[in-house]
């Protein structure tokens, strides 16, 4: 596996895993998605759910609440120990938390195994190659059930790309004592700095997947009927926050 694509694991150090939260602000992100997911796997009727990108938790948490059965991982051990101490924070059992790569994820859990994926919170763009990427969701693709769902998502690159950075700040990083902002922004990357109000800086390097390039990726490695939402909306306008890719392996997939 090339390194490239493994740069985020200096980038999450414990101090910024466990300052995640004051970023991310749960009962922000609560407030900006309106139980967007809850709604889109209950209305799909799933029971099982793989949170390939838990970050803190937030997502395999509060599903888990919402009585599914959720497996949380990230590619971070940082990550996945504040996943930990979270879910005992709020009493929540998760059905496994653990450290995988997205590529390895058939290889730890075999084939269809879950009702819906989720790959959220920007984190698909930590992988710089059109290679890997390819190589991530075949292996999501893999671990779905026939008729599974997957959903990604990713910042608004196309719009940073040609309009420059702004953010309503409503929806995935809502967090009040913390600046996050590009302090460079190119085709082949878009770095971040998050600034918190006592002086600590953090930064991630990420790529500008463009929203064409993903759909069509993800229609490349078997899924179908991808729908895109703009800050959990459908149509959109161009300067949302956010992209959601929504799509589903079928049977003959």
């Amino acid at each position: 596996m090339s390194s490239i694509n493994d740069h985020y694991h200096k980038e999450y150090t414990k101090d910024f895993a466990s300052r995640w939260d004051d970023l991310i602000d749960w009962n922000g992100r609560r407030k900006g998605e309106r139980q967007f997911f809850e709604k889109l796997l209950d209305q799909h009727e799933v029971e099982t759910v793989a949170d390939v990108a838990s970050g803190t938790g937030y997502h395999a948490i509060t599903l888990a609440q919402a009585d599914f059965e959720v497996y949380a991982t990230d590619g971070a051990r940082n990550m996945v120990a504040q996943t930990r101490a979270n879910a005992r924070e709020h009493d929540v059992e998760l059905a496994d938390v653990r450290q995988v790569d997205w590529r390895e994820l058939h290889d730890v859990y075999g084939s269809n195994r879950f009702d819906a994926l989720l790959c959220l919170g920007n984190a698909f763009t930590h992988l710089f190659e059109h290679d890997a990427r390819v190589e991530a969701l075949e292996a999501m693709h893999d671990v779905l059930k026939p008729n599974g769902l997957l959903a990604v998502d990713q910042r608004n690159y196309d719009y940073i790309l040609s309009d420059g950075y702004s953010s309503k700040h409503a929806y995935y990083y809502t967090g009040k004592e913390v600046e996050a902002y590009p302090v460079e922004i190119s085709d082949e990357a878009v770095v971040f700095e998050y600034q918190y109000a006592d002086g600590d800086t953090f930064h991630l390097r990420l790529f500008p997947l463009r929203q064409d390039y993903v759909t069509e990726l993800v229609t490349d490695v078997g899924f179908d009927d991808v729908r895109r939402f703009g800050d959990f909306q459908h149509p959109y306008d161009d300067d949302v926050d956010f992209i959601q890719h929504i799509a589903f392996k079928r049977e003959n997939s």
